[in-house]
């Protein structure tokens, strides 16, 4: 088994504007600023193969091996009633948090038959941080509106996990940078404004200090866990970034990427 590959990633390019998109806003969309992106050929390190063990804390993600009880990913009544408790607890552990709160779950594959709009999507192949300083505090808002003031007084995270819903992840595996090595800079604000809110993620720009790692060959057993806002100004890492790849070991005839994704709020 390799230490690293080489691929392509997908960059944002920092022109100094945010990236902005009007939705169901047709009379605002003149003020719409697209952003482009570019390839950059980029070292993938093995993470199999690491010497050092990742932490939330310290890197902004780790591997978990979590077996699951579900039986078919495709129903979402079985995800909420069994998949949503099962990954609650797991977040728990691995982050110290108090509570945690599940509250969004999203299927990724490129099977077209698989695709359903809302919850079953292709996958992000963009390097990316899915919440902001500015879209991660009104997450707590939306959910618990009656108590958000108090609780975004202390400490909140939003962590996310990631997993094979196949049998295992031959094609477009996930990649997900060291938080440690993102610079302050680059962080480009990607936003989506409808008529009532904006939503608000991050995309991110090229940087050499990069370093990025994947875990080759997932199976359904395993579990990535990584950390996407944290308002713990002494942690390492308050942010990562994360992006599909096409993986240029795969075999020509690889199994599509079957995936889901879940985010959560974690309170300390």
């Amino acid at each position: 088994m390799q230490n690293h590959i080489t691929a392509d990633l997908t960059y944002i390019i920092d022109d100094g504007q945010p990236s902005i998109r009007y939705v169901d806003w047709p009379e605002e969309e003149h003020k719409a600023h697209i952003a482009a992106y570019e390839k950059r050929t980029t070292k993938i390190y093995n993470g199999r193969k690491a010497e050092e063990k990742f932490r939330l804390d310290h890197h902004g993600f780790l591997l978990a091996n979590n077996p699951t009880k579900m039986s078919n990913f495709y129903d979402e009544d079985e995800i909420r009633n069994i998949y949503y408790p099962e990954t609650a607890e797991l977040i728990k552990r691995e982050s110290g948090g108090k509570q945690v709160y599940i509250f969004d779950h999203t299927l990724r594959t490129p099977l077209r038959e698989k695709q359903r709009k809302g919850w079953v999507r292709e996958p992000v192949r963009y390097v990316h941080n899915d919440y902001t300083e500015l879209s991660a505090p009104q997450r707590v808002r939306d959910f618990f509106p009656t108590e958000s003031q108090v609780l975004l007084e202390s400490r909140f995270a939003i962590i996310q996990t990631w997993r094979s819903i196949a049998s295992v992840i031959e094609s477009e595996p996930l990649a997900l940078c060291d938080g440690k090595t993102i610079p302050e800079t680059g962080f480009i604000r990607n936003q989506r404004r409808y008529k009532d809110r904006t939503a608000e993620t991050y995309h991110i720009s090229y940087n050499s200090a990069h370093r990025w790692y994947y875990f080759p060959k997932m199976h359904q057993d395993e579990v990535l866990v990584f950390k996407v806002f944290d308002t713990d100004k002494d942690v390492e890492v308050k942010f990562t970034a994360h992006t599909a790849f096409d993986d240029p070991a795969s075999p020509d005839d690889a199994l599509p990427r079957q995936s889901i994704e879940m985010r959560a709020l974690v309170f300390f």
